[in-house]
């Protein structure tokens, strides 16, 4: 896919409230996402696609896709897309076990990650995010246990003694 060319969003039909209330929900502060420039592209149950572009934000001294970019470029979409599966007016989705085998550098483009759902509990979740070249070429193999927690738990404290 030419880095030049927009893709346009698809959200499913029955997903499009729950995609609303994420977009409300991430509109109140800004994020690593709106930081990395990560644009949402497909929206299902069943696969939650995105892509990001390679800058200097996110390079190796070597020119590289960093590793740790590539990471968390997947347990965003893994997070995200635990969210269509559970109420996020009283639940959010946190990562809480990630692996990652980097297969193949990249140096600049865009890189696409698909995140397909292994498991969906009540509890956990487990996705599979496959990340790609512009040219369709393996960058990185990624697997996310997502923990759903209630809303309001993992809130930082305000802790004077740290």
């Amino acid at each position: 896919m030419p880095q030049t060319e927009e893709v346009q969003l698809h959200v499913d039909d029955d997903l499009k409230e729950q995609w609303d209330k994420y977009n409300s929900l991430k509109s109140k502060q800004a994020s690593l996402a709106d930081f990395w420039g990560i644009k949402y592209i497909h929206v299902s149950r069943d696969k939650f696609v995105a892509k990001m572009p390679i800058t200097d934000k996110i390079r190796q001294p070597y020119g590289r896709l960093h590793g740790g970019a590539s990471v968390a470029f997947a347990e965003t979409i893994a997070s995200v897309a635990a969210l269509f599966w559970i109420d996020i007016e009283k639940e959010g989705a946190v990562g809480l076990e990630i692996n990652a085998n980097h297969v193949r550098p990249v140096g600049e483009g865009y890189i696409f990650g698909t995140g397909t759902p292994i498991h969906i509990g009540k509890k956990t979740q487990v996705w599979s995010v496959d990340i790609k070249d512009e040219r369709g070429k393996l960058v990185c193999i990624f697997r996310c246990t997502v923990s759903i927690i209630p809303k309001d738990q993992g809130k930082p404290r305000n802790n004077s003694k740290l």
